[in-house]
C-alpha cells in the first residue's frame, strides 16, 4: 500500500524556517535506490541502512514519503536470517542488497515498525510478517546472547549497541559476527540494559500485535514475557540507591559508569515508570551530568570516562541520534514538556549555517563538523530530529490511530500534514492555535499544549508543554 504523504510548514521563526527548508532538501538527497527499492540511508557519510537508525528514521520520514519509510522496515525483515538474527546494517554492494551480520547496531525497530502498520493502511500481511520477525529475533536473543546463563542478555562488541569507540567497552572488538562471545576480553560479554531492552520491546510489540489480531490470550502471554525481562533488568542491572541501571562486565561486576543508555531503555519502554522517574530527576535533569548547556551527552560529564572527543565517539559528546531517540523515550513516560526545550537547544546548536552533523559539544553546543572522512553534513538523525521536534512542537504527529497536535507558543506557524485522503492542519498565532481535519475546524486551543485526538479530530487527551499552560483554553467544534 503506497499512501501519499506530504508536509508543508511556514513560520515567522526565521531560524526554524531555514532549518526546516534545508533539512527537507538535504534529507531528500539521502533517498537512494537499493536495487530498485527506494530507501532512506543515514547520510552524513554513512551510506547504509543501519538497524539503530533507519527503521526509526524511515517511520519519521514516512510523513513525507511512505514508500521509503516502509522499505526501511521491510528490508530488515526480508533479510533476517533463518535463525532469527537481524542484520545490523544493509549495504548496496555492486548493485546487490547485502545484509551484514557482524553486529546488532542497536534495535530501534519494533515500535516504529508497528506504527508503520497504521500509517500504511493496516495491511494484515505486513502485521503477520512483523509478528514472525519479532518472535524469531526474540528467540534468537535468548538462544544465543545469554552465554553464561545468568538470565541477562549480553553485548559482545561495541557495535552491538552502536557505541563506536566507547571507552567503557575496554578492549572489546568493534564488530563480532560469531555466535559465541569473544574470549579473553576485559569487559565483554557484557550484561546489557540495551540488549535486554531489545527483548522487552520485541515482546511488548508482539503483545500489541496479538491484541490487534484479536488474540487476547496470546497478548497476555507476551506481556507477561515482557514483564519478566523488565523484572530481570530491575533486579540485576538497576541500582535503587543511585537511581539508574548499570551494565555488568564478563565477571558480573557492576560497571559503575553513568551512561545515557538509561534514556535508550526509556525509548524501548523497558524501565518501569518509577525507575524512569528516578533516572530523569536524579540524573537526566542534573546539570552536572546530562542536563548540560547542550543536553544529553553519552556519558555524564562528571563521570571519569567522559571524553569530549569531536569525531565519532560515544564516550562523551551529545549525539543527534540521542536527540532523535529522546522524543519517544520522553513521551513513553510522560515527560513531553522536555521536548520543546530539547528541540530549541538543537535548533540553536545547528544554527544559521544549516549544517547537520552527528555530535555537539555538551558545554558550548558547538557542532563537531569534522568526521573521520572530512567535513560532515546531511547527517540524517540531525535533520530528522529537526523535522520531528518541529512536528511535535508546532505540528502534527500520527501514532497508531491518534493525532498529536503541538501548540508551542511564541511564533506564528502553519503546519499541514497530508496523509492519504486526509489533510491535517494547525495554524498557530503564537498564543492560540486552530486545528482542522479535511478543512473542518475541530478545536481551538491556547499555547504550549499537546492535544491528542482521534483521526477525525475528536478530543481524547492533552498534556502540557509548560506548567503554566492553560488547559481550559480548548474549544472543540
Amino acid at each position: 500500500m503506497n499512501i501519499q504523504t506530504n508536509v508543508s510548514f511556514q513560520t515567522s521563526y526565521e531560524l526554524l524556517q531555514k532549518l526546516m527548508d534545508s533539512a527537507q532538501i538535504k534529507t531528500g538527497n539521502n533517498l537512494k535506490n537499493f536495487n530498485s527499492r527506494l530507501v532512506l540511508i543515514e547520510g552524513g557519510g554513512y551510506e547504509k541502512l543501519w538497524l539503530e537508525t533507519q527503521p526509526m528514521g524511515g517511520e519519521m520520514y514516512a510523513k513525507r514519503n511512505m514508500e521509503a519509510g516502509l522499505n526501511n522496515h521491510l528490508l530488515f525483515m526480508e533479510t533476517q536470517r533463518k535463525d532469527g538474527r537481524f542484520p545490523g546494517s544493509i549495504a548496496l554492494i555492486d548493485g546487490k542488497i547485502t545484509p551484514q551480520f557482524n553486529k546488532f547496531q542497536g534495535f530501534c525497530f519494533p515500535s516504529s515498525a508497528l506504527n508503520m502498520y497504521y500509517l500504511m493502511g493496516k495491511d494484515p500481511e505486513y502485521l503477520n510478517l512483523l509478528y514472525i520477525s519479532l518472535e524469531k529475533f526474540d528467540t534468537y536473543l535468548w538462544n544465543v546472547r545469554d552465554s553464561d546463563g545468568d538470565g541477562c542478555l549480553e553485548s559482545w562488541c561495541k557495535y552491538d549497541t552502536g557505541e563506536d569507540h566507547a571507552l567503557r567497552y575496554g578492549d572489546a572488538p568493534d564488530s563480532w559476527s560469531g555466535e559465541v562471545p569473544p574470549k579473553n576480553c576485559q569487559i565483554v560479554p557484557m550484561a546489557s540494559m540495551d540488549i535486554m531492552s531489545f527483548s522487552y520491546s520485541s515482546r511488548e510489540i508482539l503483545s500489541k500485535i496479538c491484541r490487534i489480531q484479536g488474540n487476547e490470550s496470546r497478548a497476555e502471554f507476551w506481556i507477561k514475557k515482557a514483564l519478566s525481562v523488565q523484572n530481570r533488568i530491575k533486579n540485576y542491572l538497576w541500582d535503587e540507591t543511585k537511581g539508574a541501571c548499570f551494565d555488568r562486565d564478563r565477571n558480573h561486576n557492576v560497571m559503575n559508569i553513568m551512561t545515557h543508555n538509561n534514556l535508550r531503555a526509556m525509548y524501548w519502554n523497558s524501565l518501569t515508570h518509577t525507575m524512569a522517574g528516578h533516572f530523569v530527576t536524579k540524573h537526566l535533569l542534573n546539570p552536572e551530568e546530562f542536563w548540560t548547556n547542550m543536553p544529553l551527552p553519552s556519558i555524564a560529564v562528571n563521570d571519569p570516562l567522559f571524553r569530549n572527543i569531536t569525531t565519532n565517539d560515544w564516550s562523551g559528546q551529545s549525539e543527534a541520534l540521542t536527540y532523535q531517540r529522546a522524543i519517544r523515550a520522553l513521551e513513553n513516560y510522560g515527560y513531553d514538556h522536555l521536548i520543546p526545550y530539547l528541540g530549541e537547544k538543537l535548533f540553536q546548536a545547528i544554527g544559521e549555517t544549516c549544517i547537520f552533523v552527528q555530535q555537539y559539544d555538551p558545554f558550548t553546543g558547538k557542532p563537531s563538523l569534522e568526521s573521520l572522512e572530512g567535513i560532515q553534513d546531511s547527517y540524517g538523525p540531525a535533520m530528522l530530529s529537526v523535522m520531528e521536534y518541529t512536528a511535535r512542537m508546532y505540528g502534527i504527529h500520527i501514532e497508531h490511530e491518534r493525532i498529536y497536535w503541538g501548540t508551542t507558543g511564541g511564533h506564528e506557524s502553519l503546519y499541514e500534514q497530508v496523509w492519504g485522503k486526509h489533510t491535517y492542519k494547525i495554524r498557530n498565532s503564537g498564543s492560540r492555535a486552530e486545528a482542522f481535519v479535511d478543512g473542518k475546524k475541530v478545536f481551538e486551543a491556547g499555547k504550549d499544549l499537546k492535544i491528542i485526538t482521534d483521526i477525525k479530530g475528536n478530543l481524547l487527551d492533552l498534556r502540557q508543554f509548560k506548567t503554566h499552560a492553560d488547559i481550559r483554553t480548548i474549544k472543540t467544534f
